[in-house]
């Protein structure tokens, strides 16, 4: 923002260089970028400090905004224009009406009608000061809004009112095949999220943004329709980037007005307009303010100030300071309460009633060292953990993803049970959309996954450790409950993740006992849940149609897991078993069996172990068969038996015995036939 001395010191009494007005800036916090000096017969018109303002200072986004910081620095009064109206006796309520379908989108709005307005060239000082700080005059009359703008921080807008039908102002969304072509001549497809100001025929002006062309002002104007209101800044700057449309009004709505000074700015703009163009203000003034909020209460203590900048900084300098800044301070008993003002949307901690304090006081006093002291710790059991989980599984071709902790409704209820307890949320206003925190890391998996397939970024595995929220038990509230999880999503087979998970377990405790146990799971067409050692251990499951069909996946059918970090914990600190390696060659025999479709292999695999000679040493799944030879509520399953004898070679004479033994078992317990072709 572009700052004239001869223009600030209107606010502020000013007996400083520009060099050191912009190293108090600087150490406020906003840091000086160039000054510029165009003059010499008259410095202090020509003087120009061009500072940075950071999007969440847009109260500092006009001149008053700017003198009250220096003010707070300097012990220096801050001067604000007193506003006197000469009013008609006309009331505007005759003559002007307002309108707000949005009240989310637009919190205030107001309209002063001016009569008698004489549009000509501006006076010489209005002019130069505008241009002094690059903006080009236009007119009296706009140029007293832009004056306004830059004065206050509120950017209004001037209508024709004779081509505002009925004199009426309607705020809402813009319909489906709507136009409008702006001030500068850019026409403007709007869509239906777009907040337009509209009278009964139609658009007259993009909200926040720019007015059109069809209700400017100009030479034969006489009667003026002034807005000053109070946009949603997402809103705002969503359709300006949209249209391809910027302005210094939207430059200064998208960082938040002050709603509560909006009645005051258009006041004082009538008061410039009518200096410069002539006429007079109709009696009264149409403000709609559908939701007026409550005034913000923050409170400081002192011994977290002290803490947190490391000095002490006393009490009476604080409430100082922070009376300067408007915060009506009360000292009690250590804790300092605070008043948020209606310009300062940035404040709503205690963080940040100590960020003022410091940087009014001065960053510089707050001591520093020579040297910085880094104390090296080794990494904690879970540190190495969580490490060797991620050299395994990246070993297995999975890569390690990580997520934010919120997700959409829309996303979250593909994964919520019947019966399941909703989702924890943050307020709207921190989060517009995805405000839900996850009780499941697979939903947000799954999007990268579905981003990887649209980029032909496959095969595609990802994994991710971080941890879910589930509300509380009670029904009073309380804190959630957290829990780390690890996910793993996979484009690849069942059977694979199912390795990779035993093989996880295997390399972690080699005596561990995993075990499958099917279930119904919302997000899975076939879904198991998973036992360590007996105890639940996580879910396991393909991917139902429905999820695929939500989250548009066509030539993938994914599947995934979620296992419970703590279990793994638990694996971990045992004494290490070792078995030499063996002496005597094994003897491995592969058998397909025919079993009813209901038959799982959990079935197969108990039966085998309940007859199983001690020279079993290992059973591995090999495949499923169903087709032409097998009848059709029937299938084969192909499995390999691997024998040893730990005293001595085995002989194939020896296995065959042990082999008819468990076939016969199997017949026995599952019916099983042993298929020969």
């Amino acid at each position: 923002m572009k700052i004239s001395l001869d223009w600030l010191s209107d606010y502020i009494k000013i007996d400083k260089s520009a060099e050191q007005v912009a190293e108090i800036l600087s150490d406020l916090g906003f840091p000086c970028e160039g000054i510029e000096r165009t003059g010499k017969e008259h410095p202090g018109a020509h003087v120009v400090i061009d500072v940075e303002v950071t999007s969440n200072r847009g109260d500092c986004l006009g001149y008053i905004g700017v003198a009250r910081e220096l003010a707070a620095a300097t012990g220096e009064k801050l001067i604000i224009p007193e506003v006197e109206l000469d009013e008609l006796d006309k009331d505007v309520a005759e003559l002007a009406g307002v309108q707000i379908d949005e009240p989310d989108l637009c919190g205030r709005y107001t309209a002063r009608v001016i009569e008698g307005v004489k549009v000509g060239p501006s006076p010489d000082w209005l002019r130069k000061r505008l241009e002094a700080i690059g903006m080009r005059s236009v007119s009296n009359v706009v140029d007293a809004t832009n004056y306004a703008m830059m004065e206050t921080g509120q950017p209004p807008h001037a209508f024709d009112y004779d081509k505002v039908a009925q004199g009426k102002i309607i705020v809402r969304k813009a319909l489906a095949g709507e136009r409008i072509v702006s001030i500068d001549g850019t026409q403007c497809d709007l869509d239906l999220e777009m907040l337009v100001i509209t009278d009964p025929g139609g658009p007259v002006a993009v909200a926040g943004i720019m007015g059109g062309l069809d209700t400017e002002v100009n030479e034969r104007t006489t009667r003026i329709l002034l807005e000053d209101a109070h946009f949603d800044p997402v809103c705002v700057r969503t359709t300006s980037r949209k249209l391809g449309l910027p302005s210094e009004a939207a430059f200064r709505f998208e960082r938040t007005v002050d709603i509560e000074k909006v009645d005051w700015a258009s006041k004082r703009t009538v008061q410039l307009m009518i200096q410069v163009g002539g006429g007079k203000v109709a009696k009264g003034v149409v403000d709609v303010y559908p939701k007026k909020p409550e005034q913000k209460t923050v409170t400081l203590r002192l011994s977290r100030l002290a803490k947190l900048l490391g000095i002490e900084v006393p009490a009476e300098q604080c409430v100082k300071i922070l009376s300067a800044l408007a915060f009506e301070p009360k000292l009690k008993d250590g804790l300092i309460t605070c008043m948020v003002p209606s310009w300062r949307s940035d404040v709503y901690r205690e963080v940040d009633l100590i960020e003022e304090v410091a940087r009014v006081h001065g960053f510089s006093k707050v001591p520093t060292e020579r040297k910085i002291r880094i104390e090296v710790v080794p990494a904690d059991p879970r540190q190495k953990l969580a490490e060797s989980i991620r050299t395994y599984l990246n070993a297995c071709g999975f890569y390690e993803t990580i997520n934010v902790a919120f997700v959409d409704n829309s996303v979250a209820e593909l994964f919520l049970g019947a019966g399941a307890k909703r989702h924890l949320a943050v307020r709207d206003e921190m989060r517009k959309s995805a405000n839900l925190l996850r009780q499941t890391l697979i939903g947000s998996l799954l999007g990268v996954l579905k981003t990887n397939a649209n980029a032909r970024n496959l095969p595609c595995r990802i994994y991710e450790i971080a941890d879910t929220f589930v509300p509380a038990e009670s029904q009073e509230g309380g804190l959630p409950i957290q829990k780390t999880k690890l996910a793993l999503v996979s484009d690849g087979d069942f059977r694979d993740l199912r390795g990779v998970i035993e093989g996880l377990v295997s390399s972690l405790a080699r005596d561990a006992q995993v075990g499958w146990v099917p279930a119904d799971l919302p997000w899975a067409q076939t879904g198991a849940e998973i036992l360590l050692n007996s105890r639940p251990f996580g879910t396991v499951g393909i991917i139902s149609k429905a999820v695929e069909q939500k989250l548009d996946f066509k030539d993938i059918s994914p599947c995934a897991a979620e296992l419970e970090f703590e279990q793994f914990m638990a694996l971990t600190g045992g004494a290490v078993k070792v078995k030499p390696i063996p002496r005597f060659p094994a003897i491995q025999r592969d058998l397909s069996i025919i079993v009813d479709e209901a038959i799982r292999w959990a079935d197969i695999i108990q039966v085998i172990k309940s007859k199983a000679p001690s020279e079993l040493e290992d059973i591995q799944f090999v495949g499923i068969y169903q087709g032409k030879g097998i009848p059709s509520d029937r299938k084969s399953v192909t499995l390999s038996l691997r024998f040893r004898d730990e005293d001595g070679t085995l002989t194939h004479e020896a296995v065959d015995l042990f082999e008819a033994d468990i076939v016969q078992s199997l017949a026995g317990a599952v019916a099983a036939e042993l298929r020969t072709v």
